[in-house]
């Protein structure tokens, strides 16, 4: 395939378009901080439009967003205009310029709020808690509205929580590798990490297994709501202790309340069946290896060798 990925500089935009690259597709990726060629503003509807109709892809994979939670609290408005925007500018040059595209638009577990019961499957109400989550339920019934209205072929990917080498300190097991990471290189004993609610619940993917859904879903090319996630969820609590184990150093674990989020859903597990059955995809690579990737990436970084987050 020709593939057009937005957001493709980001953490799980770069896997991606490895992946893409490594099956033999046609790669071209949009982001505000790619190198001159490729660099667009989605906010902008005019150059959104035309990277579409010079790409002319045969799936489009929309992942740029504000995408972190307690960002959001800080910017709501940036994090509302900006993820609805954007998303609205990539339909709609679809639309135009490539209608017969499969567009992957990315969406987040976060849209389901405090589910009625769990796992939470796709025909759950959305519920979002947090201005992000807020601005992705807004994207994702915006995708269906272009399926419905215009006949795209527009697939909603629900994705939850997903980890992996390289990733922003802003989210949790990152940050928690990187704690433990200087903690070793400073020769600490016990290393303390610090969290925000030690109890809360959330799933934990390996990003390669993500992204490889996504692929999937743009193969399979029809317009429909897919949870992407591996029904297995950690507390802070159990995945600092897991990182500890990993890692093979004690670990003092202390709740910073600084940390602790505001009307936080306390667990948030998707069911994937749907997924599966569509596609056959199932998580191939399991926690301990993702936790092992991310403290290996921190463990290199705080001795200077690795390349930066994002």
């Amino acid at each position: 395939m020709r593939a057009l990925i937005t957001g493709g500089t980001g953490f799980a935009g770069r896997h991606l378009a490895a992946h893409c690259r490594a099956a033999g597709d046609d790669v071209v990726v949009l982001a505000r901080s790619a190198p001159a060629e490729a660099r667009v503003d989605l906010r902008d509807a005019a150059a959104t439009l035309r990277a579409v109709r010079e790409a002319a892809p045969d799936a489009v994979y929309h992942l740029a967003a504000q995408a972190h939670v307690g960002r959001s609290w800080a910017e709501p408005e940036a994090t509302l205009l900006g993820n609805l925007t954007t998303t609205r500018h990539v339909l709609e040059a679809v639309r135009e310029a490539a209608p017969d595209a499969a567009v992957v638009s990315v969406s987040s577990g976060e849209v389901y709020g405090p589910p009625d019961e769990l796992p939470v499957t796709e025909d759950a109400p959305l519920r979002p808690q947090n201005p992000y989550a807020v601005s992705k339920a807004a994207a994702d019934l915006l995708g269906g509205f272009y399926a419905d209205a215009h006949g795209l072929r527009v697939v909603r990917a629900r994705a939850f929580n997903h980890a992996g080498a390289g990733q922003k300190p802003v989210y949790a097991l990152s940050a928690f590798a990187k704690q433990v990471a200087e903690g070793m290189a400073a020769g600490l004993d016990p290393v303390p990490v610090a969290t925000g609610a030690a109890a809360t619940r959330r799933e934990l993917t390996a990003v390669e297994d993500v992204v490889r859904a996504y692929r999937l879903l743009a193969l399979r090319g029809q317009a429909g709501v897919f949870n992407v996630c591996s029904g297995v969820t950690w507390s802070a609590r159990e995945l600092v202790a897991l990182i500890g184990e990993v890692a093979g150093v004690a670990v003092e674990h202390v709740v910073d309340p600084a940390l602790v989020r505001a009307n936080e859903v306390p667990e948030v597990r998707g069911s994937s069946a749907r997924l599966r059955a569509a596609t056959g995809w199932a998580p191939a690579i399991d926690v301990r290896e993702v936790v092992d990737r991310a403290l290996t990436w921190w463990r290199a970084a705080a001795g200077g060798a690795a390349p930066g987050s994002t």
